[in-house]
């Protein structure tokens, strides 16, 4: 079964095309990565499956229901979470209260019916000891555990990360690659944008790749990397 669908979504920004046509499913359970160059439309993408803008034609089932014209909070409260590129917690709030923040509005519930979830979160993401710092004291380790735990406090079904082991060195990286794998381990979907190719494919069971907005490749991750129409592309290679 499938937890996401895109039907020939497309949107464009003027005479540019962002996302053309892009047609896919995400079975539940599956971890998926989306790869290509830099412009090629994937940030947008997941713009378009939280709904933070509006696609100009296609149709997104999520969990069966078209949310195509749903918004972007009422996505998340169905169960849509996401992370961002760049953290930008609140930085004057502590790790713990960073986390009440989304958990009670990506949940729509109080304070008090958050806090146990809140807590488990951060032993679940290595946070726990950190609960009661300041966000804007966290090693950019921290900081990229502290935006996986704000999108995880609103109980996602679906969870989107945007490049979320960009800058990080390797052992940092394989710290973070262990803690999403425990987190898709218990039953969460993924989709995953990165450019650290190492990282992605240890975790995904399929790749996605994008080019100028257009899927031109999907499938198993080894047979994706080694098509000559990936490698020319994406990494620069004239096969």
């Amino acid at each position: 079964m499938s937890i996401l669908s895109l039907k020939n979504v497309s949107k464009s920004f003027g005479a540019l095309t962002v996302t053309d046509d892009a047609s896919f499913d995400v079975p539940e359970g599956q971890a998926l990565g989306i790869i290509g160059p830099n412009g090629a439309g994937k940030s947008t993408l997941f713009n378009l499956i939280t709904g933070n803008i509006r696609s100009d034609q296609g149709n997104i089932h999520f969990q069966g229901r078209d949310v195509t014209k749903v918004s972007a909070m009422e996505r998340c409260l169905t169960g849509i979470g996401r992370s961002f590129q760049i953290p930008q917690p609140f930085e004057k709030l502590t790790v713990f209260e960073n986390l009440l923040v989304a958990a009670t509005h990506g949940r729509n519930l109080s304070e008090r019916d958050v806090r146990d979830d809140c807590a488990d979160v951060l032993e679940r993401t290595e946070l726990i000891k950190r609960a009661n710092v300041p966000a804007g004291q966290l090693s950019l380790l921290e900081r990229k555990r502290l935006e996986l735990s704000r999108a995880m406090a609103t109980q996602p079904k679906l969870l989107l990360l945007d490049e979320i082991a960009g800058g990080l060195t390797e052992g940092e990286c394989q710290a973070l690659i262990r803690t999403i794998k425990d987190i898709h381990a218990q039953g969460v979907t993924i989709i995953w944008i990165e450019h650290v190719l190492h990282a992605l494919t240890s975790v995904v069971e399929r790749l996605l790749v994008l080019d100028f907005g257009k899927v031109i490749g999907l499938g198993d991750p080894d047979e994706i990397m080694a098509s000559k129409e990936v490698q020319e592309i994406y990494l620069g290679i004239e096969v």
